[in-house]
């Protein structure tokens, strides 16, 4: 089954409320939903995009925050869930699941579900709750868009522009020289922290460059280098490739290096990479456009302010 989305855990999460009347802490309602719902341990490992979050607390602190729009529930205190009594008042007035009348109602009265002016997604009536979250696929793909929660809404737009980004990065890339891909994995290793100085990070393409299109000094003196391949391809690199640096780097008297392609790799490339991990680390070209992202090369940034209520100022007192 799919993860619930955060309206569907509004009930659930009622009904556990309704069952402590001296609040239950957030994290004793994560597991007791997930376990009421039937997830599994793949489910309750799965995070955000951004992996600051497993996605069912997630999902369950936004169902807490339609119940406290609604007035039913409040934060007693940092990480403790507690019903108001106008929330016990409507427990009682509703003891059987809520129908589809009554959830459209909360929804567009209490704004319980969403932000947006859209008319929220209706769950049918069931007899039990169990019902409705095990329910089958049909409408579930539509309801699921409709209902996720901000946080979700706001990544899942972000990882769309970044892949919109990535594959403008990699068209461009196409269209300029050799030359200037070389230096740009070079400007792009800088940023990410190889050497001291972008001077210590010098190219060496050419057609003598012996399958070396960049070197970097690690330390002021040199001792210590990491040779650089900057294929801008459009097919796959092969093993045979990753052979030819392997031993360029002998040549060099380099113990590491970095290959680097705008395309991917063969599998019997990537067997060769995993065999010599200690020495070539790969990089394809999405890996790559994420990495220009990252670490701004090419790029440029945008701040987006998202505000977020500070807990400890209020409990400074």
């Amino acid at each position: 089954m799919a993860i619930p989305t955060y309206d569907q855990f509004i009930e659930p999460l009622l009904r556990l409320l309704a069952k402590h009347r001296d609040g239950v802490r957030s994290a004793e309602a994560y597991v007791a939903l997930a376990d009421q719902v039937g997830l599994t341990d793949d489910e309750r490992l799965e995070r955000l995009p951004s992996r600051k979050q497993p996605v069912h607390h997630n999902r369950i602190s936004w169902a807490h925050d339609r119940l406290k729009r609604a007035g039913f529930s409040s934060s007693a205190r940092r990480g403790l869930w507690k019903l108001t009594p106008k929330g016990e008042r409507y427990v009682e007035d509703h003891p059987e699941p809520l129908g589809a009348d009554e959830l459209e109602r909360l929804a567009t009265v209490e704004r319980f579900f969403d932000l947006t002016p859209r008319r929220p997604a209706t769950i049918p009536d069931h007899s039990s709750w169990a019902e409705v979250v095990h329910a089958g696929a049909t409408g579930r793909e539509t309801i699921e868009a409709e209902t996720q929660s901000p946080d979700e809404r706001i990544e899942q737009a972000l990882a769309e522009l970044n892949q919109s980004v990535a594959a403008e990065l990699l068209e461009l890339i196409a269209e300029g020289s050799p030359t200037f891909f070389e230096h740009l994995v070079l400007d792009l290793l800088h940023a990410m922290g190889y050497g001291t100085s972008r001077n210590d990070l010098q190219r060496v393409g050419g057609s003598a460059d012996g399958g070396i299109d960049g070197i970097i000094s690690l330390d002021r003196l040199g001792l210590e280098k990491v040779c650089i391949q900057a294929k801008r391809w459009q097919a796959n690199v092969g093993r045979p490739e990753l052979q030819a640096f392997s031993g360029a780097l002998i040549g060099r008297r380099a113990k590491k290096g970095v290959f680097i392609t705008t395309s991917g790799y063969t599998r019997e490339a990537l067997q060769f990479a995993d065999s010599v991990s200690d020495q070539i680390v790969i990089v394809d070209g999405s890996r790559l456009a994420d990495l220009m992202i990252e670490h701004g090369v090419g790029v440029t940034h945008k701040a987006i302010k998202v505000a977020q209520v500070d807990s400890d100022y209020f409990e400074s007192e």
